[in-house]
Order: structure tokens, then sequence, then C-alpha cells
């Protein structure tokens, strides 16, 4: 009887501890994953320059709750577009030489699935259409009028992207410009943003309204694939801020990921790519390039050719947020 006892006793112990245990098993399922190889939680959420952190707050609320990369990128870099504050992307983006706000924008994702818009005028989140043109037609890239009739056939609404703002700056400048495009080389002219999701994959957005009064038709990097953004999930995701055409020389964010794939970390990565530009360059005066990098690890890290370069993160471990902004110092 006594052995009976014990018998049962250990039998309801047992029982409790594997309760306990499928309960625990059960909660972490709920829970975004923790990558132990590469020391680093996901998902992370990585986005370029101070308007970086309003995006990322918006992408973590996606991804926080189990949610795909590719619809926290879009849903983060959008709230940038929609900000009639800054002067660099979307609503409120200084327009060209002859007054006009056009914009570029490109997203991929996992299954190297992407979608890319440029010279595009009178839609404020070009990300979003970049996004149908990626899913709704057998294309990568529109432009111009094509890319507007496509967009209000998808039902975006035309709006008035040159604000009252950005319309005194632009009077101002027009007075005393040779018509000279401004480097911005503090805050740069682009968001850039690139995110892994609980799942482990890996998605990206880039969108800017350009070079400030840049002649009319310009085109940048920040719609090209390969150049201000690219994503392969077997290895990383990059995308590029700054002077566009020096960029795409390098097919900039394209040579960060294949560096990556070399071995480089991320930081290593993005360094290399700038050097890279930077011998390709005599005079680097108004010159300012800089990447961010994410790989399959979770690690991250950026580079630029003037100090100020700056990037913000999300993303949580398990004791709890973490919530950085990064500056980089050269």
């Amino acid at each position: 009887m006594k052995n009976r006892r014990q018998f049962l006793k250990l039998s309801a112990l047992t029982g409790g501890l594997l309760f306990l245990k499928n309960s625990l098993l059960a909660g972490f399922a709920k829970r975004p994953k923790v990558n132990v190889e590469g020391g680093i939680p996901q998902p992370i959420v990585l986005s370029t320059w101070n308007h970086g952190i309003a995006a990322n707050d918006a992408a973590w609320t996606i991804l926080n709750q189990g949610g795909k990369a590719l619809d926290a990128v879009e849903k983060g870099v959008r709230v940038t577009e929609s900000d009639p504050e800054n002067r660099s992307v979307g609503l409120g983006g200084l327009p060209d030489r002859d007054g006009h706000v056009t914009l570029d924008a490109c997203i991929m994702d996992e299954r190297s699935r992407v979608g890319s818009v440029a010279f595009l005028q009178h839609i404020e989140n070009p990300i979003s259409v970049a996004r149908k043109v990626m899913e709704d037609t057998p294309h990568v890239m529109l432009a111009g009028q094509g890319a507007l009739a496509f967009a209000l056939d998808k039902g975006f609404e035309k709006t008035n992207l040159l604000t009252d703002g950005a319309r005194k700056e632009w009077e101002v400048w027009r007075k005393k410009s040779n018509y000279q495009p401004v480097i911005n080389r503090e805050n740069h002219d682009t968001i850039g943003m690139i995110g892994m999701d609980a799942a482990g994959n890996l998605s990206g957005a880039c969108t800017t309204s350009g070079l400030s009064y840049k002649m009319h038709g310009r085109v940048g990097d920040s719609p090209i694939i390969g150049a201000g953004l690219f994503v392969d999930d077997e290895v990383g995701a990059a995308t590029a801020t700054g002077m566009g055409e020096a960029v795409i020389r390098i097919a900039g964010s394209h040579t960060v990921v294949e560096l990556m794939r070399q071995g480089f970390s991320p930081e290593d990565a993005c360094r290399q790519a700038v050097e890279r530009i930077m011998k390709k360059h005599d005079d680097l005066t108004n010159l300012q390039v800089g990447f961010i990098a994410l790989n399959k690890k979770g690690e991250h890290g950026g580079y630029s050719i003037y100090g100020g370069f700056n990037y913000a993160l999300r993303t949580q471990d398990f004791n709890g947020m973490v919530d950085a902004k990064y500056k980089k110092e050269w």
C-alpha cells in the first residue's frame, strides 16, 4: 500500500510538471522566436534616420502580434510618407527645381517579389502603390504618368503634396539658387526600413521625394531594386540613403547583401560598400551615402561617409522591449 501511495503521488507530480511544461511551451509559441545562435532576438525592425523612430513604432504593432515583415515595413514607412513636417519623403517633401514634388519608392519581400514606382506625383503613399505593382501586375516598376494612372485606378486619392512650408522654402531657394540640388548630410533624403518577422522572414521598403530642387524628371536609387533596397532571405537585407547616383553606380544595397553572403558582418559590409563609393569619387565635399543592413541571424549595422549618420532599431528580448537609436561618428 505504501508503495502504491508513493506511486500515485509521483504520478500526480509528474502529471503536474508535464502540464506546466506544456503550458509554458504553449505560451512561448505565441511569443516571437529568439535567435539563440546569433544572440539577437527576433522580430526586429531597422530604419534610417530620426523619423525612423516613429516609423518603427508603426511597424512594431504588426511584428509584435506575429505579423509579416512585408506588412510591417509598408506600414512603417507610410508614417513618414504622411508626415507633412519632414522635407525628404512623401507629403511635405521639397520639390524639384520647377516646384513639382516627385516620389520614388520600392518594396521587396522574402520571396524576392518586388514592386517599384518612380517619378510618381500627386500620391501621398508611393510605397503602397509599389506594393500594388508587385502584387497586381506582372511588372516590377511603373513610372510617371503610367504610375499615377495605375494608382488612381487602384483607388488612391490624388493629393497636393506641396505643402505651404515646403513651397516657401522652395521659393526662397529659387531666388538665390544656381539650380543646384541640395545635399542633406544630416538627415539624408530617404527612409529605408528593413525587418525580420517572428517566422524569420525578411522584407524591406524604401521611399523618398529625392534630392531637393533636383532637375525635373530625375530619379534616384530609391525605386531601383539592388541600389536603394535589396532583400535576399537566405542572407539578409540592406537599404541605402544619400546621393542616389553614387549608390546606383555600385548597386549599393545588393553589394552590401553580397558582402554579408561572403561572411562580413552587417556593419563591415556597409563600411566596405561606402569605401567602394568613396574610391570612385575624387571630391567628397557634396557626397553623402549611408547604408543599414540586417542579416539572418538578426545582427545589424550601418555605415556612412560623414559623421552624424543614425538609424533606429526596435526589437525585444526575454527582458522586454529593446528600443535603440544608433548614431555613428567617423
